[in-house]
């Protein structure tokens, strides 16, 4: 019988991972009910890590902190083996999509809020946390992170300095004594899915800076801010790791989970890759299709896509990638692992309705996928009784 595993990402904006495998899913049902259809919905780290981690029995655990501007917000983590394992997303919490599009508060905006559902995680018991930290609004060092887990990030008075990039100006020295002790105890890594170093012309500030609402102004204020942050941190620690890979992610998180956390830095597809059990679905599959909303550049460079494909072609399996838009040519797709592509956009008859009907252009999706596939052997006429 053929298998065939099902491990897209979300279409951000309308449907999650687990939406879009059943969209195809269905469609392939209509034409080859033969075939064995297996779902694992992936992620890379960013918004629908959580959605990924409860296809795997995760389960949400309500709680209140701060949003991106440091107001409280309604929110949930998720957990299995009675809260020993946790898994936290950033953009649940105190993400960009949070703050209205007019009003980014690039400066004022914090992490606190993940420190606070990290510290709320250790407190039940957590003995391994895993943080995605994409989608972050705020380019604040991790700072607000860093003080809801007990750093004490002071100012020359020896007051808590203030929330926000902005609340860095005033740094003058770093105090771990009162660290929350679960940083000590538990394995927490933080799945990100840059590259970047924190600070320079490729750091948190001068890349996502602008995206998070910055002027070419407050990008070289908030460069600075950061920057200050790793020499009075490097100075108390002895260690310098401000040009770590990934050490700029969520506008400086990764650095503060590694320099004041202690914590891990992983790439988020792989991570998630592991959590949802995709390596043990892979073996035995005859086709595995993945895809996200936008096929491009980016998911080259470790989105979920690319990590699935990757796993696919070392185990000789072919991959079909399934997009809302495609912006790869055939060279770039086939030297991703990809044997084919699809967009919904594509099918459309119109442009939005890629947009609103994306479901019933997954299907057809499925369809077309599963009529191309080589069809089951009949009976041989010729064959004895």
């Amino acid at each position: 019988m053929t298998r065939i595993l099902l491990a897209p990402d979300k279409f951000k904006g309308t449907l999650t991972a687990a939406q879009v495998a059943g969209h195809l899913a269905e469609g392939i049902a209509q034409v080859r009910p033969d075939i064995e259809v297996s779902i694992v919905p992936v992620a890379d780290g960013g918004d629908g890590l959580l959605v990924a981690a409860a296809s795997v029995g995760f389960e949400r655990v309500e709680l209140t902190a701060a949003g991106p501007l440091g107001e409280p917000v309604e929110t949930a983590y998720v957990t299995r083996d009675e809260g020993r394992e946790a898994v936290v997303e950033m953009a649940e919490i105190c993400g960009l999509a949070l703050l209205p599009r007019d009003d980014l508060a690039p400066m004022t905006a914090t992490s606190l809020g993940l420190g606070q559902a990290i510290a709320h995680a250790l407190d039940h018991g957590a003995q391994k946390v895993l943080v995605g930290i994409g989608g972050s609004a705020s380019t604040d060092g991790g700072s607000g992170m860093a003080q809801a887990l007990g750093v004490r990030l002071l100012d020359g008075d020896g007051e808590q300095v203030g929330l926000g990039g902005a609340g860095l100006a005033d740094l003058a020295s770093v105090d771990r004594s009162g660290a929350h002790p679960g940083l000590e105890q538990a394995r927490i890594t933080f799945a990100c899915d840059v590259d970047n170093p924190l600070t320079g012309r490729h750091g948190a500030a001068a890349v996502y800076g602008p995206q998070k609402g910055a002027s070419e102004e407050q990008v070289e204020e908030l460069d600075g801010y950061l920057a200050g942050l790793a020499d009075v941190v490097s100075e108390a620690a002895g260690e310098d790791v401000r040009e770590t890979s990934g050490a700029g992610a969520a506008g400086g998180v990764g650095y503060a989970a590694l320099a004041l956390l202690g914590a891990q830095l992983r790439p988020g597809a792989e991570v998630v890759l592991e959590l949802t059990g995709f390596h043990d679905a892979l073996p035995g599959a005859d086709l595995v299709i993945t895809g996200e909303g936008s096929l491009d550049e980016q998911t080259l460079h470790g989105k979920a896509p690319a990590a699935v494909a990757d796993a696919a072609r070392e185990a000789g399996i072919p991959v079909v990638a399934v997009a809302g838009r495609l912006q790869l040519d055939e060279e770039a797709l086939s030297g991703a692992g990809f044997e084919t592509a699809y967009a919904i956009a594509d099918l459309a008859t119109e442009p939005e309705e890629s947009f609103t009907r994306p479901g019933p252009l997954l299907q057809d999706v499925g369809r077309r996928i599963a009529a191309a596939l080589p069809q089951p052997a009949g009976p041989d006429p010729d064959a004895q009784e």
